[in-house]
């Protein structure tokens, strides 16, 4: 095999692609930060336990392992930056009140859990710490919104979630983990005929609710559905009223519901959502650009168990969706040691412009700044030089 051959989805990102990456996650980073986040910058390595502790057991397939040769424990590559981010708030930061925290970098995977998507995604993400109340989850969704629109989606689609609503359904039945792993998977791909043999010997309203579920998906209408169809209880009306209070104040978004969407089950402890694009630059569907939601039992592990929501996406991911800013036409300057003409670099360059200076022997090179000036001697004034459009 060629040296300069990759692992499976795994890629370089050349130039062009990588100014756009970098642009968008600066556009990511000051929008959370103009909502009051603050950047943290977790390690790519851990102790295997640390990472794959509490909510952090879901990444156990997703996570490379390796030995410390300095220790000789296992360390293992962060599949997820949120475990981390848990562990800053309990136990660097450490604060009673409320935390707001953003971050970003890369995550490695094992595998991939869909075609041609990375193994290295470059995760962005916000997270809010200490308030357990929806105001928290709204402001979160806000600014998944908001990001999404600094980096040129307008017509995004809301889909919410909560799990709360199967705890409801199946609250007092008596299964093994495996029987509940099992409904839980048919319903996430809405197998009516599996969780009719699942559903099998469980108390007919148990079993009435596991068959409605498949259908409880759409538009808001679909709330009222839900409350009509399926047995209510306390936790049941409290799931659909979160949900309930945070399509009606979510602004210029569409807002769809899935009552049997269960993706990410095992982390979320509430209300979970994810946000579409309509459309990307080239017309075709868009995939999910942003998923979120509350996890409030994400820093119990750590001995600081707090009320926690947020969200993350993939930069790589997103840059495919939206057309990449114009380049900013850059000057030519010839190559020389004269000290007037590196003054004259020095100062373009100080006022933020690009400088490209040819090297001698490639002045004739295929120009990739498109530079649209050039330094040249004034002719006006000896020694001194001049900006001209080209």
């Amino acid at each position: 095999m060629s040296a300069w051959v990759l692992p499976d989805h795994i890629a370089d990102v050349l130039p062009s692609e990588a100014r756009h990456i970098e642009e968008l996650r600066r556009s990511l980073i000051d929008t959370s930060r103009a909502y009051g986040y603050e950047l943290v910058m977790p390690p790519l390595l851990e102790h295997l336990e640390s990472l794959l502790t509490g909510t952090g057991e879901a990444l156990d397939l997703q996570t490379f392992k390796l030995v410390d040769q300095l220790s000789g424990r296992t360390l293992g590559l962060r599949a997820d930056s949120t475990p981390q981010v848990a562990r800053i708030d309990a136990h660097l930061l450490n604060r009673q009140g409320v935390a707001r925290l953003s971050y970003c970098g890369p995550v490695v995977h094992t595998r991939i859990d869909r075609p041609l998507a990375s193994r290295e995604p470059l995760q962005f993400g916000a997270e809010i710490y200490g308030h357990a109340g929806l105001e928290a989850d709204l402001e979160v969704i806000e600014l998944a919104q908001a990001c999404l629109r600094a980096s040129g989606i307008d017509d995004l689609l809301l889909d919410m979630a909560d799990v709360r609503v199967i705890d409801a359904v199946l609250d007092g039945v008596r299964l093994d983990s495996a029987h509940v792993k099992r409904i839980h998977a048919a319903l996430a791909v809405k197998d009516v005929a599996e969780l009719d043999l699942l559903s099998q010997g469980l108390a007919e309203g148990v079993r009435s609710d596991l068959l409605i579920l498949p259908d409880l998906h759409g538009d808001l209408a679909v709330l009222q559905e839900a409350r009509e169809r399926l047995t209510p209880s306390p936790a049941m009306h409290e799931a659909l009223d979160s949900l309930q209070w945070l399509a009606s104040h979510v602004q210029g978004m569409r807002v769809s519901v899935d009552l049997a969407d269960l993706r990410g089950y095992a982390y979320y402890t509430g209300v979970r959502f994810a946000l579409f694009g309509a459309s990307n630059a080239q017309g075709a569907q868009a995939a999910e650009l942003a998923r979120g939601g509350r996890y409030d039992e994400v820093g119990a592990v750590f001995g600081r168990k707090r009320p926690a929501v947020g969200f993350s996406l993939d930069i790589k991911e997103l840059v495919a969706m939206v057309p990449p800013q114009p380049l900013r036409a850059a000057v030519r300057a010839p190559w020389g040691m004269e000290a007037a003409l590196r003054e004259a670099i020095a100062r373009l360059r100080s006022q933020g412009h690009t400088v490209v200076c040819s090297l001698p022997g490639h002045e004739h090179e295929i120009d990739e700044f498109h530079c649209d000036r050039e330094l040249v001697p004034d002719a006006a004034q000896a020694g001194a030089w001049t900006v001209r459009n080209i």
